[in-house]
């Protein structure tokens, strides 16, 4: 008896959860090999979900609700794993900690010997501690909150595992009131990357990533204000949706605009320096840091990084200003593409950058962006070499196997594509 679509979930649901319970306790103690494979079984089960889920109108709740635990169990493991002594989450206690204590995270260095006595057991460890910090106003405030409450880098775990928790409720809310099916919420909570990067790494990013939903979800519904309020927030957590800024126009009044900007000034409020906006240290990233960027080195040799980096930011908005003059309606994968788009010129493109992509994805034409987001997790195997005093330097086999998916991607689209013009050419033929 050949096993229904529920039964397969169940299968493979079980497969991801017994590979990244493996990669998340072992994650290379014995080898390349077991750092490698467990990461490549989840995402090809991750796939082979998304494939099933594609070959059925509705799932019974039920198998949602199962599959939804199951994800939720995954992301166990990787939640209890301490932050490590380069994890990003020091940074976010030592900038909470700071403002606390009456300084700005914007020009406080904190490698400076006279602040010494200002650290804690955890920011000791923080990366790059010879630069301010180069998170946005409203990701400042949102550090503060947190480390009012607890100064650890666990609070912060916490806190943004229940941004997940709540990502995945605003998007089976938005699936139920567009009429699409709910089982399209596994496309999120399935992806291998929300599991590795947020109950693991502890990313801000997932922050941004709730407030861009919410803002997509309630403009669906017609609440403009709340769209506007919740696109600022976004944008104050990391400045990456600005590109999708085209996508609201003639969707938001010229008045909802004016008040997301008014919103931004005002969590920018608190940290102005005779009347300038602080940037931190996000001048010496653009200068400096490079991760995974094969596109922006090549066109660095031929212009400065500040040009490569504001053609990253173009070719977002001109990706969103075309999608917003073709289409009318809104649609969910449609907000990926800018987001992409920019990401791809960027000088640095860690792998939870491509959480921002991930609750768009499942539409047929999101296949290029989805085969990105899984092969982007061998990108981790660069800190595994680098513990092997190996150089900060993605492998070109990488390279090859993470870009040539989304070539082949792009390829399947469109192959699909012209065979559907086709079948409909003929079908139009044989009614002549």
């Amino acid at each position: 008896m050949k096993p229904s679509v529920s039964q397969r979930l169940y299968l493979l649901g079980v497969g991801m959860f017994l590979s990244l319970v493996i990669w998340a306790r072992y994650r290379g103690r014995h080898g390349a090999p077991l750092f490698l494979l467990p990461l490549a079984a989840a995402g090809i089960a991750y796939l082979a979900a998304i494939h099933q889920l594609s070959k059925t109108p509705r799932l019974p709740r039920h198998t949602i609700f199962i599959c939804l635990a199951l994800s939720i169990l995954w992301r166990i493991p990787f939640f209890l794993i301490p932050a490590g002594p380069l994890d990003d989450l020091h940074r976010y206690v030592w900038d909470g900690r700071i403002q606390r204590l009456g300084y700005d995270p914007y020009t406080v260095i904190p490698a400076d010997p006279a602040l010494a006595g200002l650290h804690t057991r955890e920011t000791r460890e923080m990366n790059n501690p010879d630069v301010p910090s180069p998170y946005p106003a409203g990701a400042q405030l949102f550090f503060r909150a947190v480390t009012s409450i607890d100064e650890s880098t666990f609070a912060f775990k916490v806190a943004l595992l229940g941004c997940d928790l709540a990502l995945i409720l605003v998007l089976l809310g938005a699936l139920r009131r567009s009429g699409k099916s709910e089982h399209w919420v596994l496309a999120y909570a399935w992806h291998p990357l929300v599991a590795t990067e947020v109950a693991g790494g502890g990313h801000i990013d997932i922050l941004g990533v709730l407030l861009l939903v919410v803002s997509i979800a309630v403009l669906a519904r017609g609440w403009r204000v709340a769209a506007a309020v919740a696109f600022a927030l976004a944008v104050s957590v990391k400045l990456l949706p600005i590109v999708v800024a085209p996508l609201y126009w003639r969707r938001l009044r010229i008045r909802d605009a004016l008040l997301s900007v008014a919103v931004a000034g005002l969590l920018y409020a608190p940290f102005l320096k005779n009347g300038r906006i602080p940037i931190g240290s996000l001048g010496t990233y653009l200068e400096r840091f490079r991760f995974n960027d094969p596109v922006f080195a090549t066109l660095e040799r031929l212009a400065g990084p500040l040009m490569v980096a504001s053609l990253a930011v173009l070719g977002g908005l001109l990706t969103a200003v075309w999608l917003r003059h073709r289409q009318d309606e809104i649609r969910w994968s449609t907000w990926a593409w800018p987001m992409a788009a920019s990401l791809a010129l960027a000088p640095v493109l860690y792998p939870w950058y491509l959480l921002w992509l991930v609750p768009f994805l499942g539409a047929a034409a999101t296949v290029p962006l989805m085969l990105w987001s899984v092969t982007i997790l061998f990108t981790y195997f660069v800190w595994y070499l680098q513990a092997f005093g190996h150089p900060w330097q993605v492998p070109g086999w990488i390279m090859l196997v993470q870009y040539g998916s989304v070539v082949a991607g792009a390829a399947i689209v469109l192959a699909r594509k012209k065979g559907n013009l086709g079948f409909r050419k003929r079908v139009s033929a044989a009614h002549l």
